[in-house]
């Protein structure tokens, strides 16, 4: 078995020890400029256009992450036709529910105000809110963001979650797209955004959605700088309506020094670590899928380049 490593990060030699520990019996190689030899599977990440052009012998490509959007976005040019599978998990939905946590409690706690306060010296204990009081939205509910409002569900929130088709989730009232956008957002104390990279979800985290959240609602985003119209958080932040963004994710990446999100008191920034890949596990999913594959079983994961996703 041939396996094509075309992984553009400081990351490559991890990733190339990994897949040979889990497929030790495969001829794993580095993709070079030039190599269009035949190659049974490949596995990129952040690759070289050239990386992805058909080639003999291909049966599937492994994107190595949960977002395709920038290999998708590479297709038309390249024409790969083998099938194109994402890691579904690897590690990834506990660290994302992890962070959404984090960003909930932060907010529900009153932590931003009272920091706030700290650095005016001032002592004045605030109100608290309930978890019942502070119904939380999941835009997205692939497998990350199912596992990240089930999370949040057993922790004893009202939890609702949003879809392009709208599933069905024990314990969590669903919403799907586009109909159902406005009931979902409609009262919401947190928003935390997981969608997928698509033309429509494209700005869809704006001044008209951010209007129906709840006064003094947070937004914590850690799908794609692209979902959020920038200007129109900073005014929702700066109007009051919002009073907290914990932002994991920006349309331009890493986020420029001059930007505001760097300075704004509401807004907490960090460098696209919400879920980071673990690369042994996910090795481990990539070998699992393969054995699958070579024995004519179903494989999940499949993305649609229609869909974006």
């Amino acid at each position: 078995m041939d396996i094509l490593m075309a992984v553009g990060t400081p990351h490559a030699s991890r990733w190339m020890q990994a897949v040979q520990c889990v497929l030790p019996e495969a001829h794993v190689r580095a993709w070079r400029q030039g190599d269009d030899e035949p190659a049974d599977y490949a596995l990129v990440w952040k690759c070289d256009a050239a990386a992805l052009k058909p080639r003999a012998g291909l049966k599937a490509v492994f994107n190595l992450g949960a977002g395709v959007d920038a290999l998708l976005a590479m297709l038309p040019g390249v024409l790969v036709e083998a099938p194109i599978y994402r890691l579904e998990d690897a590690g990834m939905a506990q660290q994302m529910a992890d962070y959404a946590r984090y960003g909930v409690l932060h907010h529900m706690r009153r932590f931003e105000a009272y920091r706030q306060q700290a650095a005016r010296g001032e002592w004045k204990a605030l109100d608290a809110m309930h978890r019942r009081d502070m119904p939380i939205g999941v835009m997205g509910l692939g497998s990350l963001g199912e596992h990240v409002a089930r999370t949040l569900a057993a922790d004893g929130f009202i939890v609702r979650g949003y879809s392009r088709s709208t599933k069905t989730i024990d314990g969590i009232q669903t919403f799907g797209s586009p109909d159902g956008l406005d009931a979902f957002l409609e009262g919401l104390h947190v928003l935390v955004n997981l969608l997928p990279a698509t033309a429509d979800t494209h700005g869809l985290i704006n001044a008209r959605t951010l209007a129906r959240l709840a006064d003094n609602a947070c937004v914590i985003n850690l799908a794609r700088g692209m979902h959020v119209h920038e200007a129109d958080l900073l005014d929702a932040l700066d109007s009051g309506k919002l009073a907290f963004a914990m932002l994991d994710v920006f349309t331009h990446e890493p986020l420029d020094a001059a930007h505001p999100f760097w300075r704004h008191p509401r807004v907490m920034v960090t460098p696209h670590i919400s879920a980071v890949t673990l690369i042994d596990d996910s090795a481990r999913q990539v070998a699992d899928k393969i054995a699958a594959i070579e024995a004519g079983r179903a494989v999940t994961g499949r993305v649609d380049p229609s869909r974006g996703y």
